[in-house]
């Protein structure tokens, strides 16, 4: 019954968070605009999307998800404009296999978005 993945949520504490997270998202990485509401934007990752609120309140917690991954035809080239835009890349793209059955070989790197939230760029090799 479950298709997919829809979307993952953030939620921003102020304007300003708002801001800094719609400009990370679409001026560097690229994403478009799918729709955009009064208190939120939603953005087309062309396989899922990421919606955006501007109006979070309380403290922010970790909780049980640790990241997501953003497919993309170049990790290396995406962690670069993170890094330029000032933005921590604190796993440098790296080539990986994982140990499963087939051998799972993929490309990655892990960077900070503007909300503290851990993004894993990745692609397939």
């Amino acid at each position: 019954m479950v298709k997919g993945i829809h979307h993952v949520s953030l939620k921003c504490g102020t304007a300003e968070e708002f801001a800094q997270a719609e400009r990370f998202y679409c001026e560097v990485l690229g994403l478009s605009v799918k729709r955009r509401w009064a208190e939120g934007i939603m953005l087309d990752t062309g396989c899922g999307l990421i919606e955006i609120f501007s109006n979070g309140t309380g403290v922010r917690e970790t909780g049980a998800v640790r990241h997501f991954a953003l497919l993309t035809d170049d990790v290396d080239g995406l962690a670069a404009k993170v890094k330029q835009a000032g933005y921590e890349v604190f796993i440098e793209p790296d080539d990986r296999t994982l140990p499963s059955d087939p051998p799972y070989r993929l490309r990655m790197a892990f960077c900070k978005g503007p909300l503290g939230e851990e993004i894993e760029l990745f692609t397939e090799l």
